[in-house]
Order: structure tokens, then C-alpha cells, then sequence
């Protein structure tokens, strides 16, 4: 959205908390659920780029229900735009671009993954990441081009994974986890809003990786907080069974893999 405001682009935006709906010049907030299909269709007025970031966070104890919820929050949100577009017509949609991650390549220490990759992670996260661009797919069957930005580690000092992986390096408790040779593919939150608004600028179609150009593993990310924040490591690595205790399967997002390309 700031970087949108600087350019003078105008925002609507979709919420389903009614209290977070304002009504600003540039920003404009319209309700919707998409649990029952519902929206607000004026959200479309004056509208010529669609940005689809919507989905229930991966970081919370991944019960039954919340799995259910990861999903569908996914699912249903694409839905209920599909739907509305294809009601009001999509004729001023000039692009459509939608998050999707990067939990869908295979858990590998070795392998570097480009965008063309088809074998999915046999894991939760990749059934979850197969499934989203499946959806997002459904949108191919409008004029417009649709574009998939595989979003990886996403950084950022407001907030997000960084302050929380900071957290227990500032209380001297901070330590890689498993082997610490699992691979990291990061962005700034920043570097990573510019390439949505690239990937609308330019109208492009098909997936980008949404990383930058230096992968690194988890041992060497928390030395680099340890360095930033001026505290020393002196823990051992903290083992996969100790992490799966305290979290449950989530733990799995810590260990996983993906060492991706930001070539394309």
C-alpha cells in the first residue's frame, strides 16, 4: 500500500473485520466473507489490478481445525473473487496476481529449485501450495494474465518471522535447529512488495520465485542476528524431536529446505 500511495495508485482492499474498514481517498476498504461467498462487489469500481495476499498464517500449532482453516482461507478467498468476477465481468482487469509459497518444492539440502519444477513436497505445506495454484489456475479462463509469486522467508524488523527469530537470540537461548544446513531462501518485505507491483507494471503471466538472490542456511541466518543484535551463540543446535514436542507438526516449517532461484 506505500509503495502503491507514492506512485498515486489508489487501494481497495477486502477485510472480513467490518471495524477494519476505512474510507479514505486512496484507501478503501469493502467488506467481505469468504467462507459464504460474500463481497462486496463496488470493491471492484475503478479497479484495474487485482493483488490476492489473502491466507490464514502458517505460524500458529497446526491442529485439525486450523489445517482445515490454512486452507480454506486459501481456497475461498480465490473462489469468491472468481465468482464475482465472472458476475460483474472483468473487462477492465488488466492483471492478476496472487501469493503462493515456496513450501511447495521438496524438502532438499541440495537441490536449487527453478520455477519449472514439478515434483510437489510430500508434506502439508505442499499438499496446501498444490492445491492454491491449482485455484489460482482458474483464473486463466479470463483475458487478463495471471501471475503466482512463490513467496519464500519473508523479512522484515515490523514484524513477521525475523523479530520472532531475534527473540531468543537477545535472551542469550538462540540456536540453529536440526543440522543447520537446512536452506533459507529470504526477501525483504520490501523487495518483495516492489515485485508484485512489478509483476502488475508489466502485466506478466506464470511463477515467479518470491526470493532474493542469496539463499542462506539456518546456521548462518542466526549467526547473522546473533551478529546483528550483539550476542553470542553458545547453545548446541536444537534438535527435530525437541521442537516437534513443543509445536507439533508446524515444527516441520523450521527443518524444511528450499533453496530457490530468483534467476526469472
Amino acid at each position: 500500500v506505500k509503495l502503491c500511495h507514492k506512485r498515486d495508485i489508489g487501494i481497495n482492499y477486502l477485510t472480513i473485520s467490518k471495524n477494519k474498514i476505512a474510507s479514505r481517498p486512496e484507501y478503501q476498504g469493502f467488506y467481505w466473507n469468504p467462507d459464504t461467498g460474500e463481497i462486496d462487489s463496488d470493491c471492484f469500481e475503478g479497479v484495474s489490478a487485482i493483488i490476492n495476499l489473502a491466507g490464514a498464517s502458517i505460524s500458529k500449532r497446526w491442529t485439525a481445525n486450523y489445517k482445515k482453516k490454512i486452507l480454506s482461507s486459501r481456497v475461498n478467498t480465490l473462489r469468491t473473487l472468481h465468482q464475482a468476477l465472472e458476475k460483474i465481468g472483468s473487462e477492465a482487469i488488466v492483471s492478476f496476481v496472487s501469493a503462493s509459497a515456496i513450501g511447495i518444492y521438496p524438502d532438499s539440502l541440495t537441490n536449487y529449485y527453478t520455477e519449472d519444477q514439478t515434483v510437489v513436497d510430500d508434506s502439508f505445506l505442499g499438499e496446501v501450495v498444490e492445491t492454491w495454484e491449482s485455484e489460482i489456475s482458474r483464473f486463466n479462463s479470463f483475458s487478463f494474465p495471471v501471475a503466482k509469486i512463490r513467496i519464500g522467508l519473508v523479512m522484515s524488523k515490523e514484524g513477521g518471522a525475523l523479530p520472532e527469530m531475534a527473540k531468543p537470540v537477545k535472551n542469550y537461548v538462540g540456536a540453529a535447529f536440526g543440522s543447520g544446513q537446512q536452506w533459507q531462501s529470504w526477501i525483504h518485505v520490501s523487495d518483495l512488495a516492489r515485485m508484485f507491483l512489478y509483476v502488475v507494471d508489466n502485466k506478466l503471466n506464470g511463477i515467479y520465485n518470491g526470493a532474493g538472490p542469496n539463499p542462506v542456511t539456518n546456521n548462518k541466518l542466526i549467526k547473522e542476528i546473533a551478529t546483528a543484535v550483539d550476542r553470542p551463540l553458545f547453545l548446541p543446535n536444537i534438535p527435530a524431536f525437541v521442537m516437534k514436542t513443543i509445536l507439533g507438526e508446524m515444527s516441520y516449517i523450521l527443518f524444511a529446505s528450499q533453496r530457490v532461484s530468483s534467476k526469472k
